[in-house]
């Protein structure tokens, strides 16, 4: 047998395997997903702040001179009759909201929180709730805006977990926004009694919330200080895959100006007919009749008992489902064939994602004994790695996620600019304990929150903190230009195809060309070549 074909088979069983544990995680065990020397340009503390949106009036608090608003509801609570319907408009109040506490998470399995993240707290089915942290109220104030949209597996988190506190992005000059959206198999359902409901209807509810956030931001955004004209969405992990949804996303034009991805993966999503198949399972699981099921039967059910249902044939987490108007087909053929939004873009992952794989119970050794002597192919793409668990975990990372990566810029970078990005600077103290930077490891450094994060308060030193004052200037400076350019930093140029670029966020910063190059072109060719053969066979 050929070397070329051994790597075939080697990448597309691994790939295959990898993908399979991501896709059907084992019962309890799923992740959470989980800077700054600017002017301050909060005129000054406001006791109490006030404002009033197009529903009401918000009053708010101060937090570090920050104003803060939490638990505003941006669609009607999706409980009753509007359970798997498109998220509807906010009833009007009259008086004051107060808007000091957040509103409850969505209903999901409880899981082990990545990164620190800690828990969600209370959860709820009426949880379509966003948060704001802004440094000027002012209508005329026009600040960038940056929408955070969090990760797990689309099955769970929120945006109100420590990890993604605002104040410190804030401080920079922007205006902070993170929400929740529905997980699980209240968000991502389908069955032959909503079919009949609305044939062809919606399917993706979660990524519907996450349009009627954005559209929140535009209608109101304007109050807190925000330009509505200038939004950057950005999220990690199944946050990540929402930003490239987004860009994929008719539903979703113009409602952003630019966005980062942050560990996206390259996990297929669901046709509808195997969306289906779940939704009947999740049925019967839930202890109605499969298939046979009616609309009004799975809206009596009471919530806790679909976030109860995370066997492997109930889930299909973490990916979306392709086929309904908010997601008409794949991510990769929206931008292989430069259907996306024209919005530069920034994308890249950490130097540890196979971390994720782990949460699951994979073991990435296991994956590579499970070759057997096709891992031998494998070996001359990563020359003095020997240890099979250390090429597991490279394997993994580079398959779903350095590969993913360039195969968006490459393809994004005909319709606008294109920034890779690679994350390997693990806090100082981690080291020797981790092998690299774990999956979620970089949002500590993005939002700047080693006070608020428990796996780092008492670990986190001045160099950690000088790194993500860095880091948060390249990502501030992206959404207040569009350009990834803080002054006196080292220059990012976008990545194309024929002019490979990625700035890597190490001890160091430093542009480096043809980043991985050998091994990442071979990625990228065998999973173009998969994807073809997949095509015309189905």
């Amino acid at each position: 047998m050929s070397r070329s074909i051994c790597i075939i088979l080697s990448c597309c069983a691994l790939f295959a395997l990898a993908a399979c544990a991501l896709t059907n995680p084992e019962p309890t065990r799923l992740p959470s997903a989980p800077a700054p020397s600017a002017t301050r340009v909060v005129n000054s503390p406001i006791p109490n702040p006030l404002i009033k949106i197009s529903n009401g009036a918000l009053q708010g608090v101060i937090e570090n001179n920050i104003a803060v608003f939490k638990g505003i509801p941006y669609a009607a609570a999706p409980v009753g009759a509007l359970r798997w319907r498109a998220p509807q408009p906010v009833a009007d109040w009259n008086d004051v909201r107060r808007a000091d506490a957040f509103g409850a998470a969505c209903f999901q399995p409880p899981a082990k929180a990545l990164e620190g993240a800690g828990a969600v707290g209370a959860l709820s089915e009426d949880c379509l709730y966003a948060n704001v942290w802004t440094p000027n109220t002012a209508l005329d104030a026009k600040l960038p805006v940056m929408v955070w949209i969090h990760g797990g597996a689309l099955l769970q988190g929120a945006g109100s977990l420590a990890l993604y506190d605002g104040g410190k992005l804030a401080e920079r000059g922007a205006v902070i926004v993170t929400f929740n959206y529905r997980l699980g198999p209240l968000g991502f359902f389908s069955h032959p009694a909503l079919d009949k409901e609305t044939p062809d209807g919606p399917v993706n509810f979660g990524l519907l919330d996450e349009i009627a956030a954005l559209q929140w931001t535009q209608k109101n955004i304007a109050a807190f200080g925000g330009d509505p004209r200038n939004v950057t969405i950005f999220g990690e992990s199944a946050g990540a895959q929402s930003v490239l949804a987004l860009f994929a996303s008719p539903r979703a034009r113009g409602l952003f100006q630019r966005g980062i991805a942050q560990s996206a993966y390259g996990i297929p999503s669901h046709p509808r007919a195997q969306a289906q198949q779940v939704g009947i399972a999740v049925a019967r699981a839930v202890g109605l009749d499969g298939a046979s099921a009616t609309l009004q039967e799975l809206r009596a059910t009471p919530a806790e008992k679909f976030a109860a249902t995370n066997q492997r044939d109930q889930m299909l987490a973490p990916s979306f489902v392709i086929g309904d108007a908010a997601l008409p087909q794949p991510i990769l053929d929206t931008f292989q064939q430069g259907g996306e939004a024209s919005a530069p873009l920034i994308i890249g992952n950490n130097s540890d994602e196979a971390t994720v794989v782990e949460l699951f119970g994979i073991d990435p050794a296991s994956l590579i004994d499970r070759l057997g002597a096709a891992k031998i192919a494998l070996k001359p793409l990563y020359p003095g790695v020997t240890d099979n668990a250390d090429l597991g975990r490279q394997v993994i990372r580079d398959l779903i996620f350095t590969a993913f990566a360039k195969r968006i810029a490459d393809a994004h970078a005909a319709r606008a600019p294109s920034y890779r990005y690679y994350f390997s600077y693990l806090a100082q103290k981690l080291r020797g304990a981790q092998p690299g930077v774990s999956h979620g490891g970089e949002i500590v450094f993005v939002f700047d929150t080693f006070d608020r994060a428990p796996l780092y308060q008492k670990i986190v030193t001045d160099a950690d903190r000088a790194m993500a004052q860095r880091v948060g200037a390249y990502w501030f400076e992206f959404a207040r230009t569009g350009v990834p350019a803080p002054p006196n930093e080292p220059v990012w140029t976008p990545s194309t195809k024929a002019q490979d670029a990625v700035m890597e966020f190490g001890d160091t910063i430093a542009l480096q060309t043809n980043f991985m190059k050998t091994r990442l072109n071979v990625f990228v060719g065998l999973l173009d070549a998969l994807g073809k053969l997949l095509a015309r066979d189905k």
